[in-house]
């Protein structure tokens, strides 16, 4: 094998290490996102937009308000103003309230299309532990009771997972 050969035979080798070396052109720094994650991270930006849009400085976690007034405007401004406009009860009585105005409906209604089924079905979804607990049935069962809403769950989260990802991407250029 003369130089030059050998020569062309190390660059070769050299070019097909390297994306095993991370020496490679896509930026690949953060983990991919789980569908929670996903569509948390949509709600988030959705929501910090929507503060942004009335002139408010969106949360975050550790960090306080300059003032009382303030939080207020924000909380108001993101979770709506009361009367909560849907309402379902749970099977131990207790009452669920949400907002349908507010940076939060907006979001879920992007997201979800249909926030008060979305409020609805996740809501019978989220305590399907609890109410087998409290009539005393199967968790089987009372999945089996709540197959709809199940269904319906499923339906508008990959809705949300959809726009979500549309979202996220649309946003971060």
């Amino acid at each position: 094998m003369n130089r030059r050969t050998r020569a062309l035979s190390i660059l070769a080798g050299a070019a097909l290490l390297l994306p095993l070396a991370g020496c490679t052109t896509e930026h690949t720094d953060r983990p991919a996102r789980t569908p929670d994650d996903t569509i948390r991270a949509a709600t988030q930006t959705l929501t910090d937009h929507c503060l942004t849009r009335q002139g408010l400085t969106p949360p975050r976690p550790g960090q306080r308000s300059a003032n009382r007034a303030e939080e207020q405007r924000v909380a108001a401004a993101l979770f709506g103003r009361p009367p909560a406009e849907l309402s379902l009860t749970l099977a131990n009585g207790i009452p669920v309230r949400a907002h349908t105005d507010g940076c939060l409906a907006a979001a879920q209604r992007t997201l979800y299309g249909d926030q008060k089924r979305w409020f609805q079905v996740s809501t019978v979804v989220n305590n399907l532990k609890p109410e087998a607990a409290h009539r005393d049935l199967s968790l089987a069962s009372v999945r089996a009771r709540h197959r709809a809403e199940l269904t319906d769950w499923q339906r508008l989260r990959a809705r949300a997972l959809d726009a979500s990802t549309r979202v996220l991407h649309t946003t971060s250029h």
